[in-house]
């Protein structure tokens, strides 16, 4: 999903870092209230295995260059589940800021569009889980259709976002490099929901880590 260098030029630059503060913001809020809820160690404990497995994700993964940008085997929604919102939205942040600084460098000036395709699907993510995921159900115990759900939320969010940067830098001229795009991200959208079965099944087994600070109390609660 990374924003090809030249896909969005000059000025126009300047709307990914006004939506990457915002989205930045709103990730701010979400840290306060996950240290109320779990502690500081806690959440700095989840945001690191966020940001590492955020890393792997974009460096050691397989990507595929499709259309306007690349497909990356993103597990937003497993992350959101595993580590919580905030965790999860340090984690993504951090994880393609290293990535840019050491491996990809000329990703940087795309920094700001690229973070904000990240979060905010995350945090439509977390809205869409209040409604689909009753209070009482721990997330080790979700379904299929919600764990498919959560995915279609975050994997959609970042084709759109993706369609709206490209649009925005290249006109109509992008349609069809914005069609392959979506049109590959299928792929993705059927992985993930057996992804994060997979994890949560795994997560049910692994007992211990309730209570552990690791993972979310909503993993296990």
């Amino acid at each position: 999903m990374h924003i090809e260098e030249g896909v969005v030029n000059g000025a126009k630059l300047i709307l990914g870092y006004a939506t990457a503060a915002t989205a930045g913001l709103y990730a701010l809020k979400l840290a306060v209230d996950a240290v109320r809820a779990q502690g500081t160690a806690s959440l700095a404990a989840r945001a690191g295995l966020a940001t590492a497995a955020t890393f792997v994700f974009f460096q050691v993964l397989p990507t595929w260059p499709v259309g306007v940008s690349e497909v990356h085997l993103i597990l937003g929604s497993t992350l959101f589940l595993l580590f919580g919102a905030a965790p999860a939205a340090i984690g993504l942040a951090m994880g393609l800021l290293i990535q840019g600084l050491f491996f990809a460098p000329f990703d940087l000036p795309q920094y700001g569009m690229n973070v904000t395709t990240l979060l905010v699907p995350l945090f439509a993510v977390a809205a869409l889980a209040r409604r689909v995921i009753a209070p009482g159900t721990a997330y080790v115990d979700l379904r299929y259709g919600q764990a498919l759900a959560l995915s279609a939320a975050y994997q959609g969010g970042i084709v759109t976002w993706v369609a709206y940067w490209a649009f925005y830098g290249q006109g109509v001229e992008a349609t069809a490099g914005v069609l392959s795009f979506g049109a590959a991200y299928l792929v993705v959208l059927a992985l993930e929901p057996v992804v994060d079965l997979a994890v949560l099944a795994g997560a049910k087994a692994a007992r211990g880590l309730r209570g552990s600070g690791l993972v979310t109390q909503r993993l296990y609660a």
